[in-house]
């Protein structure tokens, strides 16, 4: 499903290189995951896939179903089924989550040629899912993560996935600023929508997080590459013993 191969990135307000050679393959209906030490990629990566500005790409590909990641604007790649949950969502002050999430929806569904959902069809969805996520009603009403806690804003994260049902779901260090109830309620939303035609990169600094949504493979990245891959036991290596002798094994 989601194909990369030996992307290279440069940081344009740095001019510096971020990104040396990434090579990564997530098959559809698995979870991967990808770990590393502060200033590894890891973050680049998800912003590079997702269309965001202030990144070039110097060398590599990356596709999606075959299709070129690059050649596509951020909101024909969200039309694609690519989707990235922020670590830090960021707030829009006088538009309400439902009129967030409508729009969205309506949007993706136009671009593929599917029929807009009308206000009935569109709040049975939205309120099906957002009881999924224990989100209630007056959350719906106000402006998107305006006045949010941390877990507010990771849920209501998870609760534009379940609307918009990506095939291709980016998850940028989900677990940052929860505590272990709203990690549980978040790992229950992302397991909810595990399927086979859909597959999910998880991008994260604790093993804790990948005890609740488990793993098919688990990479670390270091210095912009992954260096190593393994199980779901690779995780428990490094939350016992750290990345010194991973990094140490590959130097």
């Amino acid at each position: 499903m989601l194909k990369v191969e030996n992307l290279h990135v440069r940081l344009e307000e740095e001019d510096k290189a971020i990104l040396k050679g990434v090579d990564l393959e997530v098959p559809a209906g698995k979870v991967h995951a990808i770990m590393g030490p502060n200033g590894s990629g890891k973050s680049t990566l998800s912003y590079v896939l997702s269309g965001r500005e202030g990144y070039t790409v110097t060398d590599g590909t990356a596709t999606l179903d075959g299709a070129d990641l690059f050649a596509l604007a951020p909101e024909e790649r969200a039309a694609a089924g690519l989707f990235l949950a922020f670590q830090y969502p960021v707030e829009i002050p006088g538009v309400s989550n439902m009129v967030f999430l409508r729009t969205a929806l309506n949007a993706q569904r136009k671009a593929r040629g599917e029929a807009e959902l009308n206000a009935a069809a569109f709040l049975k969805v939205v309120r099906a899912r957002a009881k999924d996520l224990a989100i209630d009603a007056d959350m719906l009403k106000r402006p998107v993560n305006v006045g949010f806690s941390g877990g507010e804003k990771k849920r209501n994260e998870i609760l534009q996935m379940a609307v918009l049902e990506p095939r291709m779901c980016v998850l940028d260090e989900t677990d940052s600023g929860l505590d272990v109830d709203a990690m549980k309620l978040v790992a229950e939303g992302v397991n909810a929508l595990r399927a086979p035609d859909r597959a999910f990169l998880v991008i994260t600094h604790y093993q804790r997080l990948l005890d609740h949504i488990v793993p098919d493979v688990v990479h670390i990245m270091a210095d912009g590459r992954i260096v190593q891959s393994g199980g779901p036991e690779l995780a428990l290596e490094v939350e016992t013993n750290g990345y010194a002798g991973i990094l140490a094994a590959v130097a």
